[in-house]
């Protein structure tokens, strides 16, 4: 599909004066990472995630068509009447944890105006969006991903309602993850699971700078129910942001090998997912982890999202899988934290090991049990 495919063209706000819509929509866990972007958010290169489960936002938008003051014409009174508006502002309000929010709102402003060409109703209903996340915000655990694909869902739900046609699940779900990466481009790959493909590449069939797509090929038994234990490290704010990162890769030196690396990668991954090596899944992987902060670490300027207990977590998992010849791997994503892969059939066995060795790396001990998961889910409309 094409971005004109995405644009409403007709809808009808008197349908729908006021509601609210839940949408739980999960982070992911990129295995071949995505790391620097041209506009409007297409990726340099193409990625592939699991969809997480535990890791999620939930995040309710309440809806009321706006009102505008006029005045009557025959009783000289004032009276409020719903009229469609060209108004140059969104009109909304951003909770995140209980809390109002103002320094979110240049974010959701801009998320809003570049998907106002795709839903244009936006400017005719005033917004509240309550937000919260199971996990620490900016910590390297993808926020923005699971932030901004809840919301795009819950933009969709009431899409539908206003459309006045029939909408496939599939068109829904596709449109969701278009309008998601306008805001985050990871967000595109947290609408559905277990496993996504973002950005296009020519082995993988209806890839798409545009949108994420689930895996198109049988996946291997072995990676179903594939554990992801998040050691939180860091729970601060990152010194360097993600946007910021990808913009360092625009002139950086070793960009463009890069990028061909993660095209490899990708084709690499597609045959493992399908024939189950989980020691080729393991290589690749954590030099896919190491690869991505490798870029951060010879950027212009120069930065470093790992701690020193990242590298003490990454060495015990090092030396308990020489010893035991476990199937435990790392990634990280663009922060501290560490997530500790492994196959369900070494559940008991990782997990003793998670616990006695690894927790005293964390901060405050704090840790969180995930799992690839199925996608997002609509929680309440109304």
């Amino acid at each position: 599909m094409i971005e004109t495919n995405f644009i409403l063209n007709s809808f009808d706000i008197a349908k729908i004066t006021n509601g609210s819509v839940t949408w739980k929509t999960p982070s992911n866990i990129a295995l071949v990472k995505y790391w620097g972007k041209q506009e409007p958010q297409i990726p340099k290169n193409p990625s592939i995630s699991f969809t997480l489960d535990a890791c999620f936002t939930l995040t309710t938008l309440e809806y009321k068509k706006r009102m505008v003051a006029e005045r009557s014409r025959s009783n000289n009174q004032n009276k409020l009447i719903s009229t469609p508006l060209n108004h140059q502002d969104y009109n909304f309000d951003i909770y995140f944890e209980g809390e109002k929010k103002e320094n979110f709102k240049p974010k959701i402003e801009t998320f809003f105006k570049r998907i106002e060409r795709y839903v244009p109703f936006l400017k005719n209903y005033d917004f509240i969006i309550k937000s919260r996340n199971s996990f620490p915000h900016s910590s390297g655990i993808a926020s923005s991903a699971s932030g901004m694909s809840a919301l795009a869902l819950c933009i969709m739900s009431l899409e539908r309602l206003l459309s006045g046609v029939e909408m496939t699940d599939e068109y829904f779900y596709k449109k969701a993850s278009f309008l998601a990466r306008l805001g985050s481009g990871s967000a595109s790959r947290s609408i559905e699971g277990s496993i996504v493909v973002w950005g296009k590449h020519k082995e993988i069939k209806d890839s798409s700078n545009l949108y994420g797509i689930k895996f198109p090929s049988k996946i291997h038994k072995n990676f179903k129910n594939y554990h992801d234990t998040i050691l939180l490290v860091d729970e601060g704010e990152k010194q360097v942001s993600s946007t910021v990162g990808h913009q360092l890769m625009n002139n950086h030196s070793f960009a463009e090998q890069r990028f061909l690396q993660a095209n490899e990668n990708i084709s690499k991954l597609s045959k493992i997912l399908q024939n189950g090596n989980l020691k080729e899944f393991i290589s690749l992987v954590e030099s896919e982890a190491l690869t991505l902060h490798a870029m951060m670490l010879t950027s212009n300027p120069y930065f470093m999202l790992m701690k020193p207990n990242t590298l003490k977590i990454i060495n015990e998992i090092w030396g308990f899988r020489a010893e035991t010849d476990s199937n435990i791997c790392f990634t990280l994503d663009a922060g501290a934290n560490v997530h500790v892969l492994f196959p369900e059939s070494e559940k008991e066995t990782v997990t003793n090991f998670i616990t006695s060795k690894l927790l005293q790396y964390c901060y405050k001990n704090h840790y969180i049990c995930d799992r690839v998961g199925i996608g997002a889910k609509q929680l309440s409309i109304r």
